[in-house]
């Protein structure tokens, strides 16, 4: 039974959606083919790559059997979220004690754009940084957000990276 609003507020609906097809032993085909809808959409949106449209709000409502606009709320309550986020981080940075500047070898570490590097900084810290760097920029940019970072990054990064993933974010 998907969970009322209220409880989910500025959570991705594929996080949602994920959660639900795997409490009903459903697979992500199978969904696509029951809501007539091609199955990368499907993989994209589960996958937090992509988000819900309207026609894809009104397929899966009458599916799960929820309001049809269930998803879109969803949906805008998320980007409403992030858009928050966004604008608290203009013009912030972390605490810069906090880091050292050897791990920013390759740049300006005085001249950082936080928020345009944002991913690669995140996947720098958990590759190269030590805990209090990781919580720093955990802290610095949300818990969320970089998760879903580390989420879309291929793993092609040293051993310590997937330890310290582990360690922080699960």
């Amino acid at each position: 039974m998907l969970p009322e609003l209220n409880r989910i507020k500025g959570i991705h609906p594929g996080a949602i959606l994920k959660r639900e097809l795997k409490a009903l032993g459903i697979k992500s085909n199978e969904l696509a083919a029951s809501v007539n809808e091609h199955k990368q959409t499907i993989s994209a949106v589960l996958n937090e790559r992509r988000g819900i449209t309207p026609r894809l709000s009104i397929k899966l409502a009458d599916y799960f059997r929820v309001e049809v606009d269930y998803f879109m709320c969803i949906q805008g309550c998320y980007e409403v979220k992030q858009e928050l986020e966004q604008q608290k981080m203009i013009g912030m940075t972390p605490n810069l004690t906090l880091f050292r500047k050897a791990l920013f070898w390759d740049t300006d570490f005085e001249q950082l754009d936080w928020e345009k590097m944002k991913s690669a900084i995140i996947l720098r810290i958990f590759e190269r940084g030590n805990e209090m760097e990781i919580q720093e920029i955990i802290s610095f940019y949300s818990h969320s957000t970089v998760n879903r970072i580390i989420q879309r990054a291929k793993n092609d990064f040293l051993p310590s990276f997937e330890e310290n993933v582990t360690k922080y974010l699960k």
